[in-house]
């Protein structure tokens, strides 16, 4: 694997590193050892996947609060999505930035999304599917989000927003703690 830190502190993009030979390719998503080496956690509770019929769909931006912090491994399986990161850690040199990266099918590159931030996607294919691994169990009582569309971040969506949940509709503008 491939591990490129982006601008905010802490995400990181993944590559493959595939062997190649007549049959097609071989290649290690998942390493314990090689996450750790990169000082990434490497605690995996829970994997889910999520389904979007349609482009245009956006999920997000959903993080927990302790003690249910949790860092997530995001991968698009089939189709593509624009991934966004919003770094909510007060401490973090990057607070309120925002990174966009497109994860495809294609390329299957993944996104590391550390505890304290904020993460989302906007389909850009019909069909898509995205895989994630998370470091803890999903609790409804520490699950929060923030709005798409807050001007406090300023995200640049590269399409329009066709299909949101209620649920990520009605999540308020971020307030500093």
């Amino acid at each position: 694997m491939t591990f490129h830190e982006t601008k905010l502190s802490g995400v990181f993009e993944i590559g493959l590193d595939p062997n190649h030979d007549k049959r097609g390719f071989f290649a290690r998503s998942w390493c314990q050892k090689e996450f750790q080496n990169h000082g990434l956690s490497s605690k995996i509770v829970q994997c889910s996947v999520s389904l979007s019929l349609l482009k245009g769909t956006l999920r997000g931006l959903h993080y927990q609060v302790a003690p249910y912090l949790e860092t997530k491994v995001v991968r698009c399986t089939k189709g593509a999505i624009y991934d966004v990161v919003v770094d909510l850690r007060l401490e973090s040199e990057t607070f309120r930035d925002w990174l966009g990266v497109v994860l495809t099918a294609a390329d299957r590159n993944m996104l590391y999304v550390p505890e304290g931030c904020a993460h989302g996607f906007l389909t850009l294919e019909d069909e898509t599917e995205v895989f994630y691994q998370m470091s803890e169990f999903y609790d409804p009582e520490s699950a929060r989000g923030v709005r798409w569309d807050d001007p406090a971040f300023q995200i640049a969506w590269p399409g329009l927003v066709r299909v949101i949940s209620d649920r990520d509709q009605s999540y308020p503008n971020f307030v500093e703690m």
